[in-house]
């Protein structure tokens, strides 16, 4: 027998309790935006979205990424108890809860940072930025071409058939024909998204195109290590100073292209919707350097501090003049914008590091660009509030 007051079980300054009072803090209403009520009828309980979101927060920060991990944990780790109180989180209604609130997490990042701008505890002046490729939930033998797909098609459709026969089976229970149904109607729906994936980029130009029966998003990437591995391309724009303190991420796309070329203009896009405010400065690798970029950056008074591609150094005298770019060039070889060009790691890979090494999110283990791009956002929230929970609560 044991007795006990949950309350007691937590130290005051610990980060469950720190994240919960951060999140009290939160408009939460676009949650329940979809969430009706009929006079009359009794409906189902709706869970605490403060909970959840809490729970996954709180987890995130500890390195989990897994539905099924932290539901058992709620049985277990006093933290994670504590959360919960006296409900019960199925690992279902957790994964649901992370993959279907895009718009609510997005507003609430947008919250985040107005509230910190209206503090003045954020400052646009300098913002790195920078991707990062995150294992898709996907394997390599996995990517077929067009002729193997449609073989995987009608091994799916008479797979089904098979199914469907069995629904008579005396000896299965009707919960396991129904998983087994769903789980054929699933593969067939994942080898039509492959595809439709795989004729779609043939009409792009791509030779011998493939696209994979797992995730039909995912594309083949060049990691880190040089290796070649399905993944999706996570961008970050971190906004801080180089002198250090907290870093705070402004802005969060998730795309299925290996290269970086091209992803400054549309950051700079959701920085400005995010914020109502541009960057003075905006540091990048040479893996960003496009000249419309570049072009695009000039146009709206931001600096980018961006090295020139070696293969770009002598693009002038081929003819290229283009007054922007120019002065790009000129700018970039400056002792003033080479010393600026040193706090881009300081600040953009502190949020690499964070999603990859503390949050556990190497590998992503749900499937397509809005799932991913929900758990981008949710790491990105979980960031936010651990760098600047004492100022927002103060």
């Amino acid at each position: 027998m044991r007795f006990e007051i949950p309350e007691d079980t937590l130290p005051e300054d610990h980060r469950a309790r720190l994240l919960w009072r951060v999140v009290e803090t939160l408009d939460l209403s676009a949650f329940t935006a979809d969430a009706k009520a009929r006079e009359g009828v009794q409906g189902r309980p709706l869970t605490s979205i403060r909970m959840l979101l809490t729970l996954w927060l709180y987890a995130i920060s500890m390195g989990i990424g897994s539905a099924r991990r932290i539901a058992k944990l709620t049985t277990s780790e006093d933290a994670f108890r504590w959360i919960v109180g006296d409900q019960k989180v199925s690992h279902d209604l957790l994964a649901q809860f992370r993959v279907t609130h895009r718009e609510a997490l997005d507003r609430v990042l947008t919250d985040v940072l107005a509230a910190l701008l209206q503090k003045g505890l954020l400052s646009l002046d300098l913002v790195a930025q920078d991707g990062t490729r995150v294992r898709a939930s996907a394997s390599a033998p996995s990517f077929r071409r067009e002729v193997a797909l449609e073989a995987c098609r009608e091994q799916a459709r008479l797979h089904l058939q098979a199914v469907a026969a069995e629904l008579d089976d005396p000896e299965a229970s009707e919960a396991e024909k129904r998983a087994r149904l769903e789980a054929a109607r699933d593969y067939e729906r994942r080898v039509e998204a492959a595809i439709a994936t795989v004729k779609s980029m043939r009409e792009e130009g791509k030779d011998e195109p493939r696209a994979s029966t797992t995730d039909a998003e995912a594309r083949v990437m060049k990691m880190a290590d040089g290796g070649f591995r399905p993944a999706y391309n996570v961008q970050m724009a971190t906004a801080g100073s180089p002198l250090g303190g907290p870093r705070t991420v402004v802005a969060v796309q998730v795309t299925n292209v290996g290269s970086d070329m091209g992803s400054v203009t549309p950051m700079l896009a959701q920085i400005e919707e995010r914020t109502g405010k541009l960057p003075s400065k905006l540091l990048a690798d040479a893996n960003h350097a496009q000249h419309d970029c570049i072009r695009r950056c000039a146009e709206l008074g931001v600096e980018a501090i961006i090295p020139v591609p070696a293969r770009s150094k002598n693009a002038g005298r081929r003819g290229d003049h283009d007054e922007a770019v120019e002065a790009w060039r000129t700018r970039m070889t400056t002792d003033e914008a080479k010393q600026c060009y040193r706090a881009r790691a300081s600040l953009c890979e502190l949020p690499n590091a964070f999603l990859k090494q503390q949050q556990g999110i190497a590998q992503v283990v749900v499937r397509g660009l809005e799932k991913v791009m929900c758990v981008a956002l949710l790491a990105a929230l979980a960031m936010n509030l651990l760098q600047h929970a004492q100022d927002l609560l103060g």
